[in-house]
C-alpha cells in the first residue's frame, strides 16, 4: 500500500468570515494537490474562526449546511480529501465539530469534540458523546479527535484499540501550552502506535495567542514534518509499511493487562 501524502494547513484564516476562509482552503487544496497530497487537514473551527464569541450561534450550521457543501465542492474539484473544523448546529445544540470530506465530495465522517476546554467552549458548545469516529481513506483507517481531546490518553488508546492508523487532530492550541505540540503529541503516537496529524491555528485571535507548531508524528515517536509559528502548509507521508513494522516491534498494545485497569472507570 503506498504512503498517504498528507498536507497540514496551519492557518487562522480570517476569523468571522466563512467566505474568506473558504478561499484560503481552496488555495491550500490546490497547492496540496499539486504536491500529490491526497488529504488536507485544517485547524479547529477553521470554517468560521475560533475566538468568535457571540457569533458562534450565528455562524453555526448543520453538518450538511452550506459550508459543508462548499468544502465538498473544493475537495471534488481538486481531488483531495479535506478535514475541517466548524461549529455544528443540531437543533438547539451547538457542537465543536470536525468533518472529513472525501476526494469525491462525499462526507466520510463527522466528529463532535468530547472534552471542552475552558470557559469559552463550555459557554457555547455541547460536548459530544461518541469517543471514536473513524473512516477509511486509501486503505488507511482514519480517526478523529479535536485539540484538548488528544491530551487525554484514554481517548487515543481507545482509537488504538479500534484500529486507527492515522489520528487527525485539528486544534486551537495556545500559549503557554506549546509543550503539547512539541512533546505530548509524539509521545501519544508512540505509546498508542499510530500516526497523529496535529494541525494548529497561528497568531493572535481575540484573547488567545495560537502557537502553530503543527506536526505529523509517527508511531516510532519521530516527528515527520513540523511547521513553524506562522501561516504554513507542510507535507508529510503516512507510511503503512513503517506503521506495520513499528507495531510488530513495539509490544505496548500486546502487553496490556486490561483486567488491572478497571479502577480507571
Amino acid at each position: 500500500m503506498p504512503p498517504l501524502r498528507t498536507a497540514l494547513l496551519q492557518s487562522s484564516g480570517i476569523p468571522g468570515s466563512v467566505a474568506e476562509n473558504l478561499k484560503v482552503l481552496d488555495d491550500a487544496a490546490s497547492n496540496a494537490a499539486a504536491t500529490g497530497a491526497r488529504l488536507l487537514i485544517c485547524p479547529e473551527m477553521f470554517l468560521t474562526g475560533y475566538a468568535i464569541g457571540d457569533q458562534v450561534p450565528v455562524l453555526a450550521e448543520p453538518a450538511d449546511g452550506p459550508g459543508a457543501r462548499s468544502v465538498a465542492e473544493i475537495a471534488a474539484r481538486h481531488g483531495i480529501a479535506v478535514m475541517y473544523g466548524y461549529p455544528e448546529r443540531d437543533g438547539e445544540r451547538i457542537f465543536n465539530s470536525a468533518q472529513l470530506i472525501g476526494p469525491g465530495g462525499e462526507s466520510l465522517a463527522n466528529y463532535r469534540k468530547t472534552h471542552l476546554f475552558g470557559c469559552f467552549e463550555q459557554q457555547w458548545f455541547t460536548p459530544g458523546e461518541q469517543p471514536v469516529v473513524q473512516a477509511e481513506l486509501g486503505g488507511i483507517r482514519i480517526g478523529m479527535l479535536i485539540c484538548y481531546d488528544v491530551e487525554f490518553p484514554e481517548n487515543v488508546r481507545a482509537h488504538a484499540l479500534a484500529g486507527t492508523d492515522l489520528l487527525l487532530v485539528p486544534t486551537a492550541q495556545m500559549h503557554p501550552f506549546q509543550f503539547v505540540a512539541e512533546s505530548l503529541v509524539p509521545v501519544r503516537a508512540f505509546e498508542s502506535q499510530m500516526y497523529i496529524a496535529y494541525v494548529n491555528r497561528t497568531g493572535p485571535e481575540g484573547e488567545f495567542e495560537f502557537v502553530g507548531l503543527s506536526c505529523l508524528a509517527s508511531p516510532d515517536g519521530a516527528v515527520r514534518t513540523r511547521a513553524g509559528r506562522g501561516e504554513e502548509l507542510v507535507i508529510g507521508e503516512v507510511d503503512p509499511g513503517l506503521l506495520s513494522a513499528s507495531r510488530e516491534t513495539n509490544p505496548y498494545l500486546r502487553d496490556r493487562r486490561p483486567g488491572l485497569y478497571t479502577s480507571l472507570v
